[in-house]
């Protein structure tokens, strides 16, 4: 009824075992994580900080700095600040380092020629 016309699937002819073991696609997966992990870390750790403040340093957190405004808001502030700084950050890093070696890999598993944003080149095949 609907599954009787199978369209080939060109992921279905790549071996993606081979391709992760390839020393490309291993550089790509160490710039990724080399930037992500230690970022996680240090915004977890930055996020409990605030968290533990404001349970067990209260006095400090409520400290006023002007009118109304105390230092836990200020600091709730920047985890909002710091979260779009970080994904700022990334999404820079990303197109920089990642994603050239990722379309270079792309282009390798599907034979075509990418422009920078991704899209196939007509006409242009590998």
């Amino acid at each position: 009824m609907g599954n009787d016309a199978h369209t080939p699937d060109a992921a279905a002819s790549v071996d993606f075992e081979q391709v992760q073991s390839t020393a490309r696609f291993q550089e790509l997966r160490k710039r990724h994580r080399s930037f992500v992990f230690p970022m996680a870390v240090v915004f977890l750790l930055w996020y409990f900080a605030y968290v533990l403040l404001a349970d067990y340093a209260v006095e400090f957190m409520s400290t006023k700095v002007w009118g109304n405004i105390n230092v836990g808001l200020i600091l709730g502030l920047l985890q909002f600040v710091s979260t779009f700084a970080i994904t700022g950050w990334y999404v820079s890093y990303s197109n920089r380092k990642l994603d050239p070696m990722a379309a270079e890999i792309r282009n390798e598993i599907e034979g075509h020629e990418f422009d920078r944003d991704g899209n196939i080149l007509s006409g242009v095949t590998k």
